[in-house]
């Protein structure tokens, strides 16, 4: 199983909690963030959402653009049986106000109509992906539906 980790940028630390799980689990992924963002960069992030098995956005407070909240949307309804949607309420110190934290609830109630998933935290996002994985390497068939 191969992950797109989307999500937030900027100095969130997610990616880097999250990595070290996914090694353990043996659960490969794409890591889309790189020093220089141009238009190759932009375009193999098209083609690993397109041929991942699961399209991670993880959404934190360090977030400053909203981009990734389009991304997941539309995932969510193009491609539902593989978008996942996390929103950590608190990182690094920092803290979703009230007013985005209703707005983020929202978007996740969206995403999981579409069919998606969402989570709250990184232990219960890492229990789905092992199920997920395990179902995919039991009925490699699941995989092309």
């Amino acid at each position: 199983m191969r992950v797109f980790l989307g999500g937030t940028c900027n100095d969130s630390t997610w990616r880097e909690e999250l990595m070290p799980m996914l090694d353990d689990a043996n659960i490969d992924y794409f890591n889309p963030v790189v020093d220089d963002w141009d238009d190759a960069a932009y375009q193999k992030e098209l083609e690993e959402r397109e041929k991942c098995d699961v399209c991670l956005y993880v959404i934190t407070p360090q977030m400053t653009g909203v981009y990734s909240i389009a991304e997941v949307v539309d995932d969510s309804n193009k491609r539902s049986e593989k978008a996942i949607l996390c929103i950590l309420n608190k990182a690094k110190g920092d803290e979703f106000n009230k007013a985005q934290g209703k707005s983020l609830e929202s978007v996740a109630k969206m995403v999981e109509g579409n069919g998606s998933k969402a989570f709250s935290d990184l232990k219960g996002l890492m229990v789905h992906l092992k199920e997920y994985d395990a179902k995919l390497a039991n009925f490699p068939l699941f995989k092309s539906l």
